[in-house]
Order: structure tokens, then sequence, then C-alpha cells
């Protein structure tokens, strides 16, 4: 073939392959924001293989939210068949009488998702993300589906970092900001405040300490600025496809702290126990609902056959497990109730053993390194009169142990 062929030839193919990278260019979902950068969903228009219909409800969903941020509440509910509500101070709050046809939803909602979410919504009918509107705040959503049409929890995050000493948590909690290496267990039920414990702790050790942190979470709640600390914040199917990529990655980056947002799976556990074991502090959340149950989640994750080696590293590596739940103040909005066991010999030992149904007794063992039992804290708010005696007695695990700690 002649030279001048194969230029004519080189020249038609560059020209094709240009083409179709312009066509390609416009298919792909656009660039996630930044930790800076606020989504603008006013921008409409369907995502990449979107099957939503007609024209996008963006300025909708900003009513809404700049409503419920207005009321002061925590959450906005938009169900098919109802009207859009407010959750204030627990209460469900309907903010209008039309009731949401779950197209409305979709339509209102999608846009403001970063594009992975939406695709795992499209894929999945469900997904988790969070996203800003500038002059209103930052949100956390579940898009999700129930009886075949859309729903959404859309949940208000505080616009700044809370400090630890505003949470109203005893002040034995504090001490698991002074820790500097092991595993730390944050647990309670959905919507107990881990999350916010969790962000009030990597805060307190970002304005203290010199360290290396690195948060993973699906998705990112609070944006932590850099203090005296570097904070590293990998959003999951953002920055990472999964926990146990996420955290086999953050091993290989020397973090001194790692903040893993949830344990779902045993490679997730698997891996934090190994980064504890080894140096590191790490602190997690599970949904649990007191000590016991915390650890033997653990280690009930893995099978059978490796459940006496996973709880030996558990007893090696565990230094503390937080327990809270929220209850309502007698004054208006909510107070934290914690259980707290800061692992000494003893508990060790009963987690190497099994026998887990020692462990309460082992909180009350170790009140001079800071333990705490729940009765113990529910009997300090009932004294402090900041919860009703009646329902302490309620949620207490132990009324008769309440009972004698409220007489002293």
């Amino acid at each position: 073939m002649a030279e001048t062929d194969i230029d004519r030839l080189i020249d038609e193919l560059n020209a094709q392959h240009s083409a179709h990278a312009d066509r390609d260019a416009s298919l792909v979902a656009p660039a996630t924001p930044g930790d800076d950068e606020i989504v603008d969903v006013h921008a409409g228009g369907a995502g990449p293989g979107e099957r939503v219909g007609g024209t996008t409800d963006a300025g909708q969903l900003e009513a809404w939210l700049r409503d419920v941020v207005r009321r002061q509440g925590s959450d906005l509910l938009l169900v098919a068949g109802a009207p859009a509500s407010a959750r204030v101070a627990k209460r469900i709050v309907a903010m209008a009488e039309d009731r949401l046809a779950g197209a409305d939803i979709e339509r209102a909602v999608l846009p403001a998702m970063p594009p992975h979410a939406r695709a795992v919504y499209l894929r999945d009918g469900i997904a988790d993300a969070s996203f800003g509107l500038e002059g209103v705040g930052r949100f956390r959503v579940n898009l999700h589906r129930e009886r075949g049409q859309p729903a959404a929890t859309i949940r208000v995050l505080p616009r700044a970092v809370p400090r630890l000493s505003s949470l109203s948590l005893p002040a034995q909690v504090e001490q698991l900001a002074l820790l500097t290496r092991g595993l730390v267990l944050v647990g309670g039920g959905t919507g107990s405040g881990k999350s916010t414990t969790l962000a009030a702790l990597v805060d307190e050790l970002n304005r203290r300490d010199a360290r290396h942190i690195i948060t993973i979470e699906d998705p990112i709640e609070y944006e932590h600025v850099h203090r005296r600390s570097i904070v590293e914040q990998v959003e999951i199917g953002v920055d990472a496809p999964d926990y146990p990529t996420a955290l086999r990655a953050a091993l290989r980056q020397m973090p001194d702290v790692l903040i893993v947002g949830e344990m779902r799976d045993p490679e997730s556990m698997r891996l934090a126990l190994t980064a504890a074991e080894t140096g590191h502090l790490v602190i997690s959340t599970l949904h649990t609902t007191d000590v016991t149950s915390t650890v033997a989640r653990m280690a009930d994750s893995f099978p059978v056959e490796r459940q006496a080696t996973i709880r030996q590293e558990i007893s090696l590596a565990l230094s503390a497990v937080l327990i809270q739940s929220l209850l309502p103040r007698t004054s208006g909005g909510l107070v934290p109730a914690v259980e707290l066991l800061m692992v000494q010999y003893g508990a060790r030992q009963h987690i190497r053993k099994n026998e887990l149904h020692h462990l309460h007794q082992e909180i009350s063992l170790t009140r001079r390194y800071g333990s705490l039992t729940f009765e113990q804290s529910l009997a300090s708010l009932v004294r402090s009169g900041q919860v009703d005696a009646g329902l302490a007695r309620e949620r207490a695990a132990h009324p008769d142990e309440l009972d004698r700690l409220i007489a002293e």
C-alpha cells in the first residue's frame, strides 16, 4: 500500500475514533461533586439510563427540605399515597394536604443524588447518598421502593461537626478519644446517634493530635476539615466499590486511625481486627443493643469452625464497647443513655472463653477504668430530672438494679 494511502487510512481511523469518543462522552455521567461542591438539584434532566419520564421537580424537593429545616425537623419522609411529611421531635407532621404519587417522588429526588447512587437505585431499587443544597444544608437520602412505588427518607445533617462535649454524653465517653490503638465498637439501634458520636470522636482527635485519619463511609455524612490531623474521607460507591476494598487500600496508606462507618460482612470485620491488632486505632459501628450482643454479633458472623479463633482475636484487639440509645428529655428533645465497657483482663478472658453473659458484671467491676452500665447512665438522667423514671424503667434491662441506683 502506498504511503499516501496509509496516511489516508490513519486519518480515517482517527476521525472515526474521534466521532465515537464524542458520542461516548455525551453518555458519561457528570463528575461526582468534590467535598466542597454543592449538588445543583435545579439542573434537571434525567441521568444516564434513568427511567423517569417528564420534567424533574427538584424545586419541590428544595421547598420540602427548606420547610423541614424551618420546622427544626430531623427527616423528610416521602411515601406514595401520603403527603410529604417531616419528623419533628420524634413526631410525624404532614407538611401539605396533597398525597404524593411515586413518580413525583422519583422525579424530585433522583436528580439530587450523585451519579453512582442514581445508577445503584436504577439497578437495585434502593440507594443511599448524601448531597448539599446551597443555603439550606447537607442531607443524607435513602431512595427505595415500597409496595412497588418509589419512596424516600431524607435526614437533615448538621452544618458543622458537633463537639463531643455538646452531645450530652457521660464524661466517661470522652476517654475513647484518648485511645491510641485497638478496636472500639459503637452500637445502638437505627437513629441512636452512632454516626454523630463517631464524627465527634474524629473531630476531637483532629483538634488534639497530629494523626493520619481515614474514614470509610456509606455515604459521607459529616465533612471534616484538616486541623492538626490529616483526615481522608472515602465514600463507598464513589472512592471505593465496597468496605473490604476500601479497608485493604487504607491499610497500605499508613493511617493512625481508621473509622469504619459500619462493619457489614465478615471480611470487613476481619480486616478491622487485623488493623487493630497491628497498632491502629479502629472505630466502627454495629446495629446492636448491648455490650454482650455486640461481641456476639462479631463472632457469630463467621463460620462456626472459625469462631473460636475470631473470639481470640477480638479478646486481644478490643479496647472498648459503647452502646447508646436516645430517650425523650422531659424538657423536650432527646438525650443519650449509654453502656460503656472499657475492656480489661477479665473481659478478655470472658470473650476468649465465650462466657459473654459475664460481661455485664464486668462493666460494674471496671468502673474505676471508666466503664458504665446502662442502668447507671439511666439513673443519672433520672436523678438530674432529664428523663422520667417510668420511661427509664421501661428501657432498663435490669429494672431492679435501676431502682436501687435511683434510690442511692
